[in-house]
């Protein structure tokens, strides 16, 4: 009888091995847990609440324009007006009692509102707009945002025009950021099991290849529709959290082009495609920049533009695809966008 040789195990810990996936989910539970307990800190008032939930709103920002620009492979250079649609439906609903003699609406009815008007929007936008292909998609989206912005800055009854609007004050920071932190841990939650869903990996296989997704009987536009009006929907419902907390809109803060780039920024740092990816490059990006405003503040926007280079240049991947394999290459990503790239199985593999 002969001996079999027993496999030689698998290194523990190898980028993207199950061990190390585990141990990315137990820190992110505990780093969960510490913002968490943060408001309950000794020194920790309003102002870093306040500084903490547009960290959080930031973070769901990215998440969502990945559903598109990670999953699909579109990328939106305009994914800012749902943000804007959903904050200023929410203000012009609840400024009421304060611009006229109408009764304002409450807060969670109207911003539930305006993430509908968003997700609305993109659905009818989406449909005409995500049958293009690569940087006509990403003009056509770019032209949207504007067109949004000059239509709610000319539409001076209703919106207030230059002028903004001003909502009700509200004072409960603690209670307004868990209600931030448990929604964005939904968000990403979502996302985590749409990915190892069917419907996610059909995105994925629209990314890579979307004839031959379509000659393996996908349908393609309906699929790309959905998760660009939840995209949408969901952006807005963030949106309108931030015009309720910031308590002032006005078209040059609520459709701000640095919130699509802080987006596509803060995805391809942490990884394009992959779902802890935005949180984390969203994080990262936002700290940055507050450290970048502080001390180079001339300067910020050059370094943030380097930044973009070094990371096409030797993370194209990102950071956390450098454990999570499935993350997208960001130079592959950019050939299939200009219409030059291959079929994925003749592609070199980007890393």
């Amino acid at each position: 009888m002969t001996a079999t040789r027993p496999s030689r195990p698998l290194p523990a810990g190898r980028p993207g091995g199950p061990r190390l996936r585990r141990v990315l989910v137990r820190v992110s539970f505990g780093l969960l847990v510490a913002l968490a307990v943060l408001p309950a800190l000794p020194g920790v008032g309003d102002s870093a609440l306040f500084t903490l939930t547009l960290m959080l709103t930031s973070v769901a920002v990215a998440v969502n324009w990945n559903l598109t620009g990670g999953f699909t492979g579109y990328v939106d250079f305009g994914h800012a007006v749902w943000f804007g649609t959903g904050a200023y439906t929410t203000a012009i609903l609840m400024s009421l009692q304060t611009n006229g003699p109408q009764v304002g609406w409450a807060a969670p009815p109207a911003i539930a509102l305006g993430a509908v008007v968003a997700g609305a929007l993109a659905a009818a936008i989406g449909r005409a707009t995500m049958r293009l292909k690569g940087p006509y998609f990403s003009i056509a989206m770019l032209g949207t945002f504007v067109a949004v912005r000059e239509i709610v800055r000319v539409s001076g009854g209703l919106t207030g025009g230059g002028v903004g609007l001003t909502l009700p004050p509200y004072l409960n920071r603690p209670l307004f950021y868990y209600i931030q932190l448990a929604l964005v841990a939904g968000l990403v939650a979502f996302t985590w099991w749409l990915r190892g869903t069917r419907f996610g990996a059909a995105l994925v296989a629209i990314r890579e290849d979307e004839v031959g997704a379509e000659m393996r009987g996908i349908n393609t536009t309906r699929l790309k529709v959905i998760v660009f009006s939840f995209a949408g929907f969901s952006t807005g419902l963030f949106g309108g959290l931030w015009a309720y907390q910031n308590t002032f809109v006005d078209p040059d803060i609520a459709f701000v082009e640095i919130r699509t780039v802080d987006a596509v920024m803060g995805t391809m740092l942490g990884g394009l495609g992959t779902v802890a990816g935005p949180v984390v490059g969203a994080v990262v990006l936002f700290w940055m920049r507050e450290v970048l405003w502080a001390n180079l503040l001339d300067y910020h926007l050059i370094a943030q533009g380097v930044l973009l280079i070094v990371i096409v240049l030797f993370l194209p991947r990102g950071l956390v695809g450098i454990v999570d394999p499935r993350g997208a290459s960001i130079t592959a990503m950019w050939r299939r966008w200009l219409g030059r790239g291959a079929h994925p199985e003749t592609q070199e593999e980007e890393s």
